[in-house]
């Protein structure tokens, strides 16, 4: 009997098997035993023409992407880190974030020219410094990526002719500060008034620690130099200087001694911090429209825009009257081009760091007096706190150790709360899971009971609770209203 190739690889079945065997009776073993015989020598010959055939399936273009992002870069939005230069499609391009206000992200798109981009040096050109106006990714939200003004982001879903996008990955950051919330920072210029409002040295120490745990270099200036006398000034210099620090003297209603702080700006990313009412807008808009002195090392990216209303003279506000504090006029982070080189983000006063970034153990770094004393001999012990200790070398014969030691207490009580709230323990914002031929996949780690469905269980139980209190409260209705029980009641108050 002869049975075609074709045939027996259709139906090579075990089903087929058994069923050829049991049809043919006698001869059905035999018959059985050949097809599988036959397939065998089939299977063997096509292996030995295609060495690429294999028993295995061959994996879908998904999970070979996923081997080719590998487990270093398999979660759901890889950072990319600053040197990398994509290949962007029409609808994609870099930038960076200038404002930040409630959902929306304003980014100045600098078109790239990279290796990788295909288009026409024209094209890319024409969008430069386009402004945009962005929304986020979800899931940069729910892995908990935050996207800060300063940030480097690759936008997609761009249209261009409304100006709207959508920020799908942020890059790697070369630095970031917490309050206010700006990534990429190269300087930062602690700026304080002498008066209106009234210079605090508690409130300027924290200001200064909270600028001192991001080991991005400090400038301290002091503002309305004007308003106070030539001995109090004296006195502040020499104060000042116990503490470690030269501070620039200016005043931006006389315009002394701004040209020094532009110089020390020129060229960097810089952040302007302080109190409401302290004069940082005023400082920004008299930098932005002060001529330019020199060449610009780097390209400015937002020259093409700068008539755009949102990069307009900051708003000044006037001190309160009343408390002789600022009115936060300032209400959201904006990153401004001054004409130096470089730029400003201008943002809201506060009067409180969060300090969230200081540890008990970091703390005295922070200050540059135990910083002084530490480096001319070591204290006992490497946990030292510096309250006494045995072996401490850090006595309290200096002015801001009243200072240091309230701030200590307050950070002491802030890291027990935490360890008896959320342990020690911290699991990662994305979890990965093995799905088939061993693939991880990331997705992101929902927090607990915020991105759930209830169960049926919990709904009907909720819904027969509403039940019975909707009836409970009927039933009193009906009480009040029944005439015998108005009487009973009447006739309890006679």
């Amino acid at each position: 009997m002869q049975i075609s190739s074709l045939s027996i690889i259709r139906h090579s079945s075990p089903l087929f098997l058994r069923r050829a065997s049991i049809h043919h009776g006698g001869h059905g073993a035999r018959l059985g035993i050949g097809i599988r015989r036959s397939f065998h020598l089939l299977t063997l010959s096509a292996r030995r023409d295609n060495p690429d055939v294999s028993r295995k399936p061959q994996p879908s273009k998904n999970m070979l992407r996923a081997k080719h992002i590998g487990k270093d870069h398999s979660s759901l939005a890889p950072v990319l880190s600053p040197d990398h230069n994509p290949s962007l499609l029409p609808s994609q391009a870099i930038g960076t974030v200038a404002t930040a206000q409630a959902n929306f992200m304003r980014v100045v798109v600098k078109d790239g020219d990279g290796e990788g981009d295909d288009r026409s040096s024209s094209s890319s050109s024409s969008k430069d410094g386009v402004e945009l106006l962005c929304v986020v990714r979800a899931v940069l939200k729910k892995i908990r990526r935050r996207v800060l003004v300063g940030d480097k982001v690759l936008v997609g879903s761009i249209d261009w002719v409304d100006r709207r996008g959508m920020i799908e990955n942020v890059f790697q950051r070369r630095s970031e500060i917490l309050d206010p919330p700006v990534a990429n920072v190269d300087h930062l210029l602690v700026l304080f008034s002498l008066d209106q409002p009234k210079l605090e040295p508690f409130t300027l120490t924290r200001f200064l620690v909270e600028a001192e745990s991001t080991g991005i270099p400090l400038t301290l200036a002091l503002n309305k130099c004007e308003l106070i006398t030539e001995e109090e000034l004296e006195s502040w210099k020499m104060r000042l200087r116990g503490w470690n620090y030269e501070p620039f003297f200016c005043s931006v209603g006389t315009k002394e001694g701004l040209d020094a702080i532009a110089f020390v700006l020129r060229n960097q990313t810089s952040v302007i911090v302080g109190p409401s009412g302290v004069g940082k807008s005023s400082l920004i808009n008299i930098l932005r429209s002060s001529s330019g002195g020199g060449d610009v090392e780097d390209e400015n990216w937002f020259e093409p825009i700068i008539g755009n209303k949102w990069f307009e003279d900051q708003r000044v506000g006037e001190v309160s009257t009343r408390s002789g504090r600022g009115k936060h006029t300032t209400r959201n982070v904006s990153l401004l081009p001054i004409t130096e080189g470089g730029y400003l983000a201008d943002t809201p006063g506060f009067n409180q760091p969060s300090l969230l970034k200081v540890t008990k153990h970091s703390l005295a770094l922070c200050f540059p007096e135990i910083r002084k004393m530490i480096e001319e001999e070591k204290c006992g012990f490497k946990d030292c706190l510096h309250i006494g200790e045995p072996g401490c070398v850090v006595k309290g014969e200096w002015e801001r150790y009243p200072y240091y030691l309230q701030l200590l207490d307050e950070i002491r009580v802030r890291e027990e709360f935490q360890l008896r709230t959320f342990g020690t323990k911290r699991e990662g914002d994305v979890r990965y899971k093995v799905g088939g031929m061993g693939v991880k996949q990331a997705e992101p780690r929902l927090q607990p009971k915020k991105h759930r469905r209830e169960s049926r269980k919990k709904v009907k139980q909720t819904m027969i609770s509403e039940l019975d209190e909707y009836e409970d409260e009927e039933s009193d209705l009906d009480i009040e209203d029944d005439p015998i029980v108005q009487a009973i009641e009447n006739e309890k108050e006679r």
